[in-house]
């Protein structure tokens, strides 16, 4: 990579977040040729959904830096082709997210999906993520990114990694001077039950629900991103979009790679 990438930020929490000023100075420690397009409201939740049925309207904040009215998805892919004048982007960073994005969160994870989009047009990109305790009134460590996001992503950089692969990096709920080391992961799996819909009921004496997270106790394994989060390690995990599971692939086409079957 150039000693001064170009680099385009994006989010699913929107123009306005604290995380995405954590993200500008990370980026902004290797490059200042530093652009923004993200969503003009909160998209968190909105994996990597395609806005396909409705116009999408494009504010200019400055030279550099947009908000769009979609998703992630559509930020990442409006920047590089029709926002960003000249080349294309050498990275794609996205966060950082106010929450963890591990184990299963990463499959509907705005976060994730502006790097996964960048990842497939062909840019290197990466994910950031904070974790913090919803159950509390603790703020969030955006001081944890910050010190750690940028050596990392310089140490990364320095490192080549496959085109199809993105890259998952999220800091633990603890102070700077609490985090104990950087651990490489495997994706992991959560307790299900953690994400609930809250039945409630409006003023009108009608019920509605809230989709939304509770504190639950986990049983994550050694060396999957939940349990180095939880023990204050920052996880690092390689992600890519093919979804196949080829042991199982393998066990059916011996079953059904023939001819159709018949009654």
């Amino acid at each position: 990579m150039s000693a001064n990438p170009r680099i385009l930020l994006t989010n699913d929490d929107g123009i306005r977040a604290r995380g995405l000023e954590s993200l500008e100075a990370i980026a902004r420690t290797i490059s200042d040729d530093v652009w923004i397009v993200a969503p003009a409201e909160e998209q968190s939740g909105a994996s990597r959904a395609l806005t396909l049925h409705q116009p999408l309207r494009v504010r200019r904040h400055d030279d550099r830096r947009f908000s769009i009215t979609g998703t992630p998805t559509d930020c990442v892919l409006m920047g590089v082709q029709d926002l960003i004048t000249g080349k294309k982007p050498d990275l794609v960073l996205s966060g950082v997210n106010r929450g963890a994005n591990i184990a299963e969160d990463v499959t509907f994870s705005g976060t994730v999906a502006g790097a996964m989009q960048g990842m497939q047009l062909g840019i290197k990109s990466i994910a950031f993520s904070q974790a913090y305790a919803w159950t509390s009134d603790a703020p969030i460590r955006w001081d944890t990114a910050e010190t750690y996001g940028a050596p990392i992503l310089k140490k990364l950089l320095e490192q080549e990694w496959p085109k199809d692969v993105l890259l998952n990096v999220n800091f633990p709920d603890r102070a700077p001077d609490e985090v104990r080391q950087v651990e490489v992961t495997r994706q992991g799996r959560r307790n299900q039950e953690v994400v609930h819909a809250d039945k409630r009921t409006d003023p009108r004496g009608v019920d509605y629900y809230w989709i939304g997270f509770r504190g639950l106790p986990q049983e994550p394994e050694d060396g999957d991103d939940l349990h180095a989060v939880m023990k204050g390690r920052i996880s690092v995990t390689p992600l890519h979009v093919d979804l196949t599971h080829m042991e199982t692939h393998h066990r059916l086409k011996g079953i059904l790679g023939g001819a159709p079957p018949k009654e």
